[in-house]
């Protein structure tokens, strides 16, 4: 057995307001659900990106909780790349710097492929990257 894809991948945020705003306006995303004080979740092309306030989701569901998702969280700077063309991680730092978005690194893997990387409000770094550098 093997799973075929990632469904969905999870930030931990301190400012949901903050970190709903940026990736909705900066990055661009749907969002699809929203939890005010818990969580937002914004659709990424066939996946979906979680956004949590660590600290609601530490605590076990009531018994009576309709979904009974068990507890989890994490403390500190996490990371997720996002995928694009060569074009589009130009075309991204561009849009970014417009936003007086700090990139962090700007650099080609000697793989071949290129990486940005930047951060959002919580601090969690982001990358947008070329597929290849993973041989994809």
């Amino acid at each position: 057995m093997r799973p075929s894809a990632i469904l969905e991948s999870a930030l931990y945020v301190d400012d949901l307001d903050a970190a709903e705003a940026f990736y909705g306006d900066v990055m661009g995303l749907e969002r699809i659900a929203k939890v005010p004080g818990r969580h937002v979740f914004f659709r990424c092309g066939q996946g979906v990106l979680l956004l949590f306030n660590a600290d609601a989701t530490r605590h076990p569901p009531a018994p009576d909780a309709k979904l009974p998702v068990p507890p989890h969280g994490t403390v500190g700077q996490g990371h997720l790349c996002f995928s694009g063309t060569a074009d589009e991680v130009a075309q991204w730092k561009a849009h970014l710097e417009a936003k007086s978005i700090a990139i962090e690194a700007d650099f080609e893997w000697p793989s071949g492929g290129r990486s940005i990387y930047f951060r959002d409000p919580s601090g969690n770094s982001l990358e947008i990257a070329e597929p290849r550098i993973w041989g994809i």
